[in-house]
């Protein structure tokens, strides 16, 4: 029997249990007696069923591979993941605590510490996994003492949420299953708490079978078009680029065509500028092709994969054309997509430090303190003066303004208190003058494009 025979007859024999589960109450939403209605099977969603217990999606894997291949073979796309990527990770990761709490600024230094998440390449390697392959699945890794001491990044195309027509887990203890892709055994499988997969961008979020997309997924088709375009010109130029050379001997026999011809390229290495004739001929130029400059094929190919990659043509050294306003709305419009990657990146570092707190008998609903990047939309410092700024000229509290900024509050607030006793407000007169005695004036929307004006002078 073939395969497609077997696939066949395995989703004949799955189509009536299918059906029910599909239209059947869920019975483990909830303790409460409540219960969700489940999708209505459909053909496409029994054969997306059948995969997921069989194998990991085929579209997902080839989509990864596919984009691995673009990151090594084309500079643009490695410049793009790699941008993306230290865009995401600038400024590195910091713990807010609105209210302050040093047990948990401890615990979250050490779990920092013990995860490598102060060193930016770990950071740039995650983020540029999650852009790359859509997903990121952390494994945490505990020693003998419970602690978190690693998040290992494991490789999306060989994870297989194990999952039941309504995209919820049917056992938390097998949550995630890794596959081997080429003897299609189960190498390991992973309980829920072991294993958070960070999703970008899924078909459905709420469908835990669904996973993220790679994020230039949609432009692989274009990008081939690209390569093989330029290829074509490359190849096009070398035939027909060049200056050729029509001689014409007139009632030459052929043996003396031959003859001339051998003599003519014997001479080719050198410089030849004259030929020289005994019979009624000539030497007539033939110009190369003179269309050669017009690329608007790859222009307009160019237009369209930059239209779908999150970097805009002009940040990746293509401005030919591109006027200076309309970059600055795609450069917003890309820092937005760089905010959603750093939130969706840092939720997964967080469930990593939860996961630290519960296994030392802490709850973490205990306290009220986000995990995020400390520079966000990729902003200039004096940029960044000048939002904090305007926020407090609004009448925000002191603490949000400093998280707005991406610092920790309670940490400032701490350093503050330390410096008023350990630093002396009245010192000697000949100490006047160094750094720190300063005066700093700041006057919103004075300087260029609207930023802060800052003048600095010394303290009298």
């Amino acid at each position: 029997m073939s395969l497609l025979e077997k696939t066949f007859n395995a989703l004949g024999r799955h189509d009536t249990a299918l059906m029910r589960a599909a239209t059947l109450p869920n019975e483990s939403a909830g303790q409460s007696g409540s219960s969700e209605r489940g999708r209505r099977a459909n053909p496409e969603d029994q054969v997306k069923y059948l995969y997921r217990m069989m194998w990991v999606d085929p579209d997902l894997r080839q989509a990864i591979l596919d984009v691995r291949e673009m990151d090594k073979l084309d500079g643009r796309v490695r410049r793009i993941h790699s941008r993306i990527a230290r865009d995401v990770v600038k400024g590195g990761l910091v713990m807010q605590i609105p209210e302050g709490s040093e047990k948990l600024a401890t615990l979250w230094a050490d779990f920092q510490r013990r995860m490598q998440l102060n060193r930016v390449e770990k950071l740039k390697s995650d983020a540029r996994g999650l852009v790359m392959e859509g997903n990121l699945p952390l494994q945490w890794v505990l020693d003998r003492d419970h602690n978190v001491v690693s998040g290992v990044r494991m490789p999306s195309e060989t994870i297989l949420p194990n999952v039941d027509p309504n995209g919820r887990f049917t056992d938390v203890r097998k949550a995630y299953t890794q596959m081997d892709l080429t003897t299609g055994a189960e190498l390991a499988s992973f309980p829920l708490w072991q294993l958070f997969v960070a999703r970008f961008d899924p078909d459905n979020f709420d469908d835990m079978g669904s996973l993220g997309r790679p994020f230039l997924d949609a432009v692989r088709t274009t990008w081939r078009k690209i390569v093989m375009t330029e290829e074509d010109l490359v190849i096009r130029r070398r035939v027909r680029a060049p200056l050729r050379l029509a001689h014409v001997l007139k009632g030459a026999t052929e043996p003396e065509i031959e003859k001339y011809r051998a003599q003519v390229e014997k001479d080719q290495g050198e410089i030849t500028t004259d030929y020289y004739m005994n019979r009624e001929g000539g030497v007539t130029a033939i110009q190369g092709d003179a269309k050669l400059d017009q690329t608007a094929d790859i222009v307009h190919l160019l237009d369209t994969f930059f239209s779908g990659s999150p970097l805009p043509k002009g940040m990746m050294g293509y401005t030919d054309g591109m006027a200076r306003d309309i970059l600055e709305d795609l450069k917003r419009d890309y820092f937005d997509e760089v905010d959603v990657i750093q939130d969706t990146l840092s939720f997964a570092y967080e469930q990593g430090f939860r996961l630290e707190l519960l296994l030392k008998g802490i709850n973490p609903d205990d306290f009220d303190f986000t995990i995020t990047f400390a520079e966000r939309r990729t902003e200039t410092p004096n940029q960044t003066a000048d939002r904090g700024l305007k926020l407090q000229a609004l009448g925000f509290p002191q603490g949000m303004v400093w998280e707005e900024l991406g610092y920790d509050a309670s940490y400032v607030r701490k350093r503050k208190d330390w410096e008023a006793e350990n630093f002396d407000p009245y010192p000697e007169p000949d100490k006047i003058g160094v750094p720190g005695g300063a005066k700093v004036s700041i006057t919103p929307g004075n300087g260029r494009k609207g930023e802060s004006g800052t003048s600095i002078s010394n303290g009298g």
